[in-house]
């Protein structure tokens, strides 16, 4: 069953949407879709605060797969009958607030207004409605009823629900088609970014007959059952500044310079002060590098640079060095938890593993939970296509890590400043909490990754040598940028974690097939680094980790190091 107009009933509905018919029905009838909730606020950007209500469980899983199937049912009916045009650009893939803004820029008038409690205007009766009547759709009523109670919340569209943004995207496609034509009456061009609405043009007869199309377009709207925010409503004109989407159009897309200001001014107290303050409170990390990331999309839309794409770093311009400086202040100075950096994915769950097995020996960095669930005091790095794009971190591999050390010391072609130096001299406080880089045992390979570091930093033979014994070292004096690595395994110059693992372990069959340590293996014979790991994680209990205790040993001490230093006064 692959389209909404063949359900005839709620098990058919639940075979769709591929859950359990019993789990629909005790979802429904049971546990209550109005206990499948939880609600917090969240401050607007331009003052106040916004009521989130968010699913959870069962219901945000099947509000997920209901999202994702009334997409790609509506691309699918739009494709049949042949209508190219959406002209919403909000919850939509490959759209968003630029591709919106782009439309209405270097126009003479920019005019634009808001539709007043957007959500809550789209109650469960006009849901149920629409899906019983519209041509996408066509349900029966028991069918209709069920999806509307799924997606509803005390009776109207929850903001904050998968399913929200794109039933109201549907449910406003009558609304966008019907104010497109009085648009084209009056030679405007139009769009829609959720509840927000621009229309823009150059002709210059427009203002004469402005009245006339408000009139109008207020007329279609209450006709939809929506009604006009006249506080956010506003006609913008060349020669003053003009915004869509929170972006300048006047002559290209470009973020407010005030609003950049703003944003570097409350970076640099956070930095010196270890808080700032956005419309009066207290200002959190996620919300700072919200505004960042809101700056940077444009540049990432307009030229020059994609996430995917590895870059030259002297390209990095000055609004995105700003990025990277808050970024590097985040993640490695003013980082919550100590912060392990490996070479690949697979040494994270290996530590994990080793970590939940060994949880007496390291309360400090795994505790086991009355549930029997863990939770890690460390946190992993996982790369992003963020981190390699402002810091070179590629997403696997470990020849990237010296990048770290640079970014801490200013050293190499690439970075400007030295951020360590820099933060400490700001704020006059050590870090909290380490970085650790942990490596393989192959010193004595001067082509592998923790060679190429050694040798970037100028560690010569009796630093080495040093480093082979303690197995750890302390790579920016005074600071929370840590090397470890682990014991050498018997009989061998080089040594990776796999090395660690117990001969039987290692051999350990998975479908036929046994472990392969090379990248080029041959998966008809052999399985890799990735399913051993996956095997390892699942199977903690009863491996043997002991062989892990002098490396997480050494990640203990590190920790255990920094928060000493951090309690010395500057200059000790």
């Amino acid at each position: 069953m692959s389209f909404f107009q063949h359900i005839e009933t709620r098990n058919e509905l639940a075979d769709f949407l591929g859950i359990p018919r019993k789990k629909l029905t005790h979802l429904l009838y049971v546990q209550r879709i109005e206990n499948c909730y939880h609600m917090f606020e969240v401050p607007k950007r331009a003052g106040g605060t916004r009521v989130i209500c968010a699913p959870t469980g069962d219901l945000k899983s099947l509000q997920r797969s209901l999202a994702r199937r009334l997409q790609e049912h509506c691309l699918r009916c739009r494709e049949e009958r042949g209508l190219s045009v959406n002209i919403a650009h909000a919850f939509q893939p490959r759209r968003g607030i630029i591709t919106n803004a782009y439309i209405h820029r270097n126009k003479r008038y920019v005019f634009n207004t808001d539709l007043e409690d957007f959500f809550g205007s789209i109650h469960f009766g006009r849901i149920r409605g629409y899906f019983q009547k519209n041509e996408y759709f066509q349900m029966p009523a028991e069918v209709a009823t069920i999806l509307a109670q799924l997606c509803c919340y005390q009776g109207k569209l929850p903001q904050g629900a998968p399913t929200s943004p794109v039933l109201s995207n549907l449910i406003c496609e009558i609304l966008d088609f019907r104010i497109l034509k009085i648009a084209k009456h009056y030679k405007l061009d139009y769009t829609r970014y959720a509840d927000d609405l621009t229309f823009s043009t150059n002709d210059k007869t427009f203002c004469s007959r402005y009245d006339a199309f408000y009139q109008q377009l207020q007329k279609e709207i209450r006709r939809a059952g929506f009604a006009v925010n006249e506080k956010k409503t506003r006609l913008e004109y060349r020669d003053a500044r003009q915004t869509v989407t929170g972006l300048v159009v006047n002559r290209k897309l470009s973020v407010d310079r005030c609003y950049c200001r703003e944003t570097r001014a409350m970076a640099h107290t956070l930095y010196k002060t270890g808080e700032y303050r956005i419309q009066g409170a207290a200002g959190t990390m996620a919300q700072l590098e919200g505004r960042f990331a809101f700056i940077n999309q444009l540049d990432r839309y307009e030229n020059k640079h994609s996430l995917s794409k590895p870059r030259d770093f002297k390209t990095l311009n000055g609004r995105e060095r700003q990025y990277q400086k808050f970024l590097f202040y985040r993640y490695f100075y003013a980082n919550t938890h100590p912060l392990i950096v490996t070479e690949g994915k697979t040494d994270i769950l290996y530590l994990k593993a080793a970590l939940m097995n060994l949880h007496r020996r390291y309360p400090e960095l795994v505790v086991r939970q009355p549930d029997g669930t863990f939770a890690f005091q460390v946190r992993f790095l996982h790369r992003s296509k963020r981190l390699r794009y402002f810091f070179d971190l590629s997403l696997d591999g470990a020849d990237a890590m010296k990048n770290l050390y640079e970014l801490y010391t200013g050293k190499g072609a690439h970075w400007k400043t030295a951020y360590y130096p820099y933060f400490l001299a700001l704020s006059g406080k050590k870090p909290q909490w380490p970085v650790i880089l942990v490596y393989d045992n192959e010193i004595n390979d001067k082509t592998r990754p923790i060679s190429k570091l050694l040798h970037s930093i100028g560690m010569g033979e009796e630093g080495k040598e040093r480093l082979k014994k303690s197995l750890k070292e302390q790579l920016v004096a005074g600071g929370n940028l840590y090397l470890v690595t682990h014991p050498l395994a018997e009989g061998k110059s080089v040594s990776e974690i796999e090395d660690l693992f117990a001969e039987r372990t290692r051999a350990v069959v998975i479908d036929g097939r046994g472990l392969s340590l090379r990248d080029d293996y041959d998966p008809q014979v052999s399985y890799g680094k990735d399913a051993f790991s996956k095997y390892v994680l699942s199977h903690y209990q009863t491996i043997d980790f002991v062989r892990f205790i002098p490396l997480l040993d050494r990640i203990r001490d590190a920790v255990a190091e920094t928060q000493a230093a951090e309690q010395e006064p500057e200059g000790v």
